[in-house]
Formats: C-alpha cells, sequence, structure tokens
C-alpha cells in the first residue's frame, strides 16, 4: 500500500466524509482535508467541519487550523498536504485526500506547482495590452522551458507566467507529481432529488447547531465583512438575516438550500472533466473498487 493515495470527491451533501472515515477504518488510512473553508478555524457549523464523533474515529489533517483573518493560498495548502502524505507513507498508512475543493484536490493530484509569487497589477495591466505574439516573445526571452510548453493561445496564463518567471528567474518545474497509477479517485454520484434533500436538511441543521451565533462571533472578532462575504455564501446570506434584509429564518434557508445547489452545479461540472474519477453510487461499491485498487487489480 506504500505510495498509494485514495481521494474521495463529490458535491456538497454527497457524504464525501461519512464514505471518507469508512474507507480511513477499513484500509487504515488518515484523512487529509481538500476543503478551502474547512482550514479556518472558527468556522465549523458554516464550512460543515466533520462531527466529532468523525474526528475521533480517523485521524483528519488541515482542519482549523489557520487564522481567518489571514490569507492562505493554495501553494501553502499543496506544501502542508505533500508534508503530511510524505509521513503517512512512512507510517504505512493511506492518505485519503477528501473535499469538494477541485483546485486543491488537483493541486495533489496532478503535482501541479503552486508559485507564492504575488499578483503584480501594474505588470499585468502593462501586459494586458500587448499582443499575444508579443507575450510570447516576452515568455521566450525570459523563460524559453516554460515557453515550450505552455498554450500560447491562452493570453492569461502567458501573462502569469511572465509575472512568475520575472520574479523567480523560470517557472518552477512539477516538484510533486504522484505516479497516476498511485492515485485512486472516487467521486459520489448521487439523485439530484436526493442531494436536493441533502441539502435542505444540512441548511436546516446549520441554523440549529448555531449558524447565526457563529457569524456574529466572526464580526464580533474583527473580521471585516468584506472577508467574512468571502469565506463562504453561508456567512454572507447570514450577515443578510442578522442585517434585516432577509426577514425570516424560512426564507434564509431557502436562500442557503438556493446558494447551495448553484455551488454544487460548479462543483459537478469541474469533477465531470477528470475522466479518471470513478463514479460510485453506493459505499459497498466505492470498497469493492478499493480493494481491487490496493491489490493491484485495478
Amino acid at each position: 500500500m506504500t505510495g498509494k493515495i485514495i481521494v474521495i470527491v463529490g458535491p456538497t451533501g454527497s457524504g464525501k466524509t461519512g464514505l471518507a472515515v469508512k474507507i480511513g477504518k477499513k484500509f487504515g488510512g488518515e484523512i487529509i482535508s481538500a476543503d478551502s473553508r474547512q482550514i479556518y478555524r472558527g468556522l465549523k457549523i458554516g464550512s460543515n467541519y466533520p462531527s466529532d464523533k468523525e474526528l475521533k474515529s480517523v485521524p483528519h489533517h488541515l482542519i482549523g487550523f489557520v487564522d481567518p483573518k489571514n490569507n492562505f493560498t493554495v501553494a501553502e495548502y499543496q506544501k502542508k498536504a505533500f508534508h503530511i502524505i510524505n509521513i503517512l507513507k512512512k507510517k504505512n498508512k493511506i492518505p485519503i485526500i477528501c473535499g469538494g475543493t477541485g483546485f486543491y484536490v488537483r493541486s495533489i493530484t496532478d503535482g501541479t506547482v503552486m508559485p507564492t509569487v504575488p499578483p503584480d497589477e501594474k505588470l499585468r495591466n502593462n501586459l494586458e495590452n500587448k499582443t499575444i505574439e508579443s507575450l510570447d516573445e516576452i515568455l521566450k526571452n525570459l523563460d524559453k522551458k516554460r515557453w515550450g510548453n505552455i498554450d500560447l493561445k491562452n493570453k492569461r496564463r502567458v501573462i502569469r507566467a511572465i509575472e512568475i518567471a520575472s520574479v523567480l528567474g523560470r517557472v518552477p518545474d512539477i516538484e510533486h507529481r504522484p505516479p497516476k497509477e498511485n492515485i485512486l479517485k472516487i467521486g459520489i454520484d448521487i439523485p439530484k432529488n436526493k442531494l436536493k434533500k441533502s441539502i435542505e436538511t444540512r441548511a436546516k441543521s446549520m441554523l440549529r447547531s448555531g449558524l447565526i451565533k457563529e457569524t456574529k462571533k466572526l464580526v464580533s472578532s474583527g473580521i471585516g465583512i468584506k472577508k467574512i462575504n468571502e469565506l463562504g455564501f453561508e456567512y454572507k446570506d447570514v450577515l443578510r438575516y442578522i442585517n434585516g434584509e432577509i426577514k425570516t429564518k424560512a426564507e434564509l434557508i431557502d436562500l442557503l438550500v438556493l446558494d447551495t445547489m448553484h455551488y454544487v452545479k460548479r462543483q459537478i461540472t469541474w469533477f465531470k472533466k477528470d475522466k479518471n474519477i470513478h463514479w460510485v453510487m453506493s459505499d459497498t461499491e466505492a470498497k469493492k473498487i478499493i480493494d481491487r485498487f490496493l491489490s493491484d487489480t485495478l
């Protein structure tokens, strides 16, 4: 099992965490969250942390460790995730990547380097006015290797490559690309009506568990409204309720369900593009595929 990684993906409300916990218990794995909001402290309800029971039953990593006042990049996530994966390999434990943030998942499965070079708006504005041919020539002079393997018709990517190469001298090579045969991707396929019912239950549960109180606590901690809105539509919607824009909790629940369904649609679109995902309808089906993967018969 050494070196093998299991990835569990799917839309919000599909039961990813529950499946990951069952797999972790059955196959001796530990869970690494791939959720861009669960990394923050104080977002237990709004980002739907795993339950206390789930956290105790299987070791979890990268949950609730970042101050929500701070920014946390994909590059930082990738570095921490690979560090944990390497530790688990030495312990002969299976890393189980679980989450609905596609970019986080891809940073692990594709091993794409996420340079920490911050955006340079002045440079970007200057480059935006140039033709794609001029940009190609600039990148070629700065970093011929990257120029040779980038989509030269994608202006946004070429500008970003120039931005990075201007600071680092070149775009870094990929350092952590796990062999594809060592990665199994499981996607939870759930009927739309069942998913919507799960999301409705989730929204009501969030309010019962104290989502409004959690949002007020974030405000009182000194986090700006703009930042709170960026932490997720759940907090944005609750702020509208607190401010009186939404009059009743019933209206708030309806809005939470609507926004979640919109988000779910984007998640599904992202993951369906990956043809290497094995979509399953049940935990039993997932466990059979994992058994074959771990015994090298998949």
